[in-house]
């Protein structure tokens, strides 16, 4: 069987069966946003890889946010653990044509997502290669930390921010780059290019114990809840009216939800709340954009319900590499 056909889900679900056993001092391991290592402060360990022509293309990420989403992808694995960042490795593969002045504009927008998080590069590599790979791993540290897979049911869930600005954002830039015309709804193009992880509110939800699952939403609503319903072993009902969505991607697009459900790189958070503790969450909700969408329920199954009151199943597809 080729990876094609196997998928992305379905490939890390072998990788777990090849590697069962978790070594001693391993809190957490493969099938989460990052993995945990017992210390006297939990450390967490993710990695990520951007290859070009897959997950950006230069032709359309100016390099300095390139570097910049570079490191804030992996930044938002550390927030959906409830963590702080503590240091990055950046690893380098690069075709030799590639001029001095892009890797220079990288780089420095590389340092600001460091500076602007307290992070620190502390090594890395590079290699010459047909295209551009970047190849990043940070690490961060949490008292408490939050899993994917804490979720039971009656909890309710809840996302941050807007959802489906990145993937309109995607949109408008591959049109202006066919058509010749300059960027339009520049906040959705900005969501795409330069996203921002949700460090402090992941922080809080893990330190105040009011989240019990979280996931950071790379790859779509859809996909992203059924990772947590799948480690949870548990369902979930989503309420189509509450998903948030702005005012500029309204205007952008005819089928908004569709974009909010299924067009990932929103690198917002998704987490789900005990019921209990709900009057405490309300507080931080004074503080940060989060919004209840909907709650966990018993069974494996995953439903949308309508502005009819209606329920039926939630379709899962989102971005999934090799796919």
């Amino acid at each position: 069987m080729r990876l094609k056909d196997l998928g992305e889900r379905r490939l890390i679900r072998a990788l777990r069966r090849f590697f069962p056993a978790r070594p001693p001092g391993v809190v957490l391991g493969v099938g989460d946003d990052a993995a945990v290592v017992r210390g006297p402060r939990n450390l967490i360990l993710t990695h990520d890889l951007l290859v070009e022509d897959v997950d950006f293309r230069r032709a359309l990420h100016p390099p300095r946010l390139l570097g910049r989403k570079a490191l804030n992808v992996n930044l938002s694995d550390i927030a959906a653990m409830g963590g702080r960042p503590l240091h990055a490795v950046l690893g380098l593969a690069l075709p030799g044509g590639t001029k001095r002045e892009w890797l220079q504009r990288f780089l420095a927008g590389f340092r600001e997502a460091a500076r602007e998080a307290g992070v620190a590069l502390v090594g890395g590599d590079m290699s010459a290669a047909a295209r551009a790979v970047i190849s990043v791993t940070v690490t961060g540290q949490a008292a408490v930390f939050v899993p994917r897979g804490g979720a039971r049911p009656g909890d309710r869930v809840f996302v941050s921010g807007t959802l489906g600005d990145a993937a309109m954002g995607l949109r408008l830039l591959e049109r202006s780059a066919k058509t010749g015309r300059s960027r339009p709804a520049r906040r959705l193009v900005r969501a795409f290019l330069d996203p921002s992880p949700r460090l402090d509110l992941g922080f809080l939800l893990a330190r105040r114990r009011l989240a019990s699952a979280m996931i950071d939403i790379s790859d779509g609503l859809a996909v992203d809840l059924s990772h947590i319903c799948e480690e949870s072993r548990t369902g979930a009902e989503i309420d189509l009216a509450k998903i948030p969505v702005s005012e500029e991607l309204r205007r952008a697009s005819g089928r908004p939800l569709g974009l909010a459900l299924y067009g990932g790189e929103d690198f917002e958070l998704l987490f789900a709340v005990r019921p209990r503790n709900l009057a405490r969450l309300r507080l931080l909700a004074k503080r940060f954009d989060i919004t209840e969408v909907g709650r966990i329920i018993s069974g494996r199954k995953i439903w949308a319900v309508g502005r009819d009151g209606k329920k039926r199943p939630l379709a899962i597809r989102g971005y999934e590499h090799f796919k």
